[in-house]
């Protein structure tokens, strides 16, 4: 019997279109023999679609994707007994029969409300079994200030940074701009902290630009990120694969940025097809280092890997800075990296389909894992509670 795989795709996210080369990509490479795979897109309003026809990049081609919404059917997941299901929205519950069960929920998404643990999350209320990050390790992975402490405290090395939400920035932005200032030497990298996908970046090369790139930034997310720019750099890509038990690291690559730093042009629109994403982002694979230096670098992808607590797939991303002796800082993670990162696996010799088939894999072990816990206590608590606006048993705390 097949398993039923639910792609979940798109999203209130700026990295929503992103999201949907990602996930057909996927789809498309995915075993047939062994899935039944499930589209279901979250429309940039939050509403979820369902039908065959959200696994071609071709029904995403038009002017607005609000048309889908007429196209599609709203649908409602939710669970019923030991299963869950997938029903019309506007046939409801009661006594309506649901249009398909979800064994494995497959999110591919990218950026906020989404890849940091909020749809993790909603798949761990509904208790089904889900491929990649749990909710801790996704929102770690979001939040580009929390994730370089967490790096600190594993002894992982990171460059220094500053900190800021953007209410602080309105009010006290001289006092913000003399904390960077004091801290760091222009040029300075000034970032959303919860993106991905390049989308808010900027290089500060002195007050007025630190200025026009925190307002900048400060469009995207309400917390900031200062940190100093690594003037003489190259930037390295390592994917991991695994869980809590084993990891795995990927080749390496080297993107080929085409400004100061790699942007979302670089990563999905210069020079490529729109419907490929990462998959044609110009680098050098596998990326020119010394096996001391690739080893050094993987090394640290896994500890990061480990770190964060991951699952599934994840890329990491490395800064070098040659003008000292080479040194490598984690960058980021991408809990659910553009394309799956599957062309770094494919460097190793695994195909995109055996990848998935390992991520698949892993969420089930997960799930097999958390059902040896234990998720109830029996007490008696209960028995000594008076109703609500009444005295509660005597030696209560109600």
């Amino acid at each position: 019997m097949k398993t039923n795989v639910a792609v979940f795709f798109g999203g209130v996210s700026v990295e929503h279109e992103v999201s949907i080369i990602s996930a057909v990509q996927a789809m498309h490479s995915m075993n047939t023999e062994k899935y039944n795979i499930i589209p279901i897109y979250i429309t940039k309003d939050g509403i979820m679609l369902y039908g065959d026809k959200l696994n071609d990049i071709e029904t995403f081609r038009r002017p607005s994707l609000n048309t889908l919404k007429d196209e599609f059917i709203k649908v409602i997941v939710a669970r019923d007994g030991d299963s869950v299901y997938i029903y019309n929205q506007k046939a409801g519950f009661k006594g309506r029969k649901p249009l398909t069960t979800i064994d494995i929920a497959f999110p591919i998404v990218h950026g906020t409300n989404v890849e940091d643990g909020a749809l993790s999350g909603w798949f761990e209320l509904l208790g089904i079994p889900y491929v990649g990050c749990d909710v801790l390790s996704a929102a770690v992975g979001m939040d580009k200030a929390i994730f370089k402490d967490v790096l600190n405290s594993a002894g992982v090395p990171v460059l220094p940074h500053i900190a800021f939400f953007s209410k602080r920035w309105s009010s006290e932005k001289d006092e913000i701009i003399a904390q960077i200032e004091k801290t760091f030497d222009y040029p300075v990298i000034v970032k959303p902290a919860n993106l991905g996908s390049s989308v808010g970046i900027s290089k500060a090369k002195d007050r007025r630009s630190l200025e026009e790139a925190v307002d900048l930034a400060t469009s995207f997310a309400q917390k900031i990120l200062v940190e100093r720019a690594v003037t003489s750099l190259r930037e390295i890509n390592c994917s991991v694969l695994g869980d809590m038990d084993e990891c795995n690291p990927s080749e390496c690559e080297e993107p080929v940025m085409t400004g100061e730093i790699l942007s979302y042009n670089d990563k999905y629109i210069s020079d490529s097809s729109a419907s490929k994403g990462m998959q044609t982002l110009k680098r050098k694979l596998p990326a020119e280092l010394s096996e001391e230096k690739a080893a050094e670098i993987k090394d640290y992808a896994c500890r990061t890997f480990k770190a964060m607590g991951c699952n599934g797939v994840v890329r990491i991303d490395f800064l070098i800075d040659t003008a000292d002796g080479d040194k490598v800082y984690v960058n980021e993670a991408n809990t659910i990296p553009g394309s799956l990162a599957f062309y770094l696996w494919e460097a190793t010799g695994k195909k995109y389909t055996e990848l998935l088939d390992d991520m698949i894999a892993l969420g089930f072990k997960r799930d097999r894992a958390k059902k040896q816990l234990m998720f109830t206590y029996d007490t008696n608590i209960l028995d000594g509670v008076g109703s609500f606006g009444t005295k509660g048993a005597k030696g209560s705390k109600f």
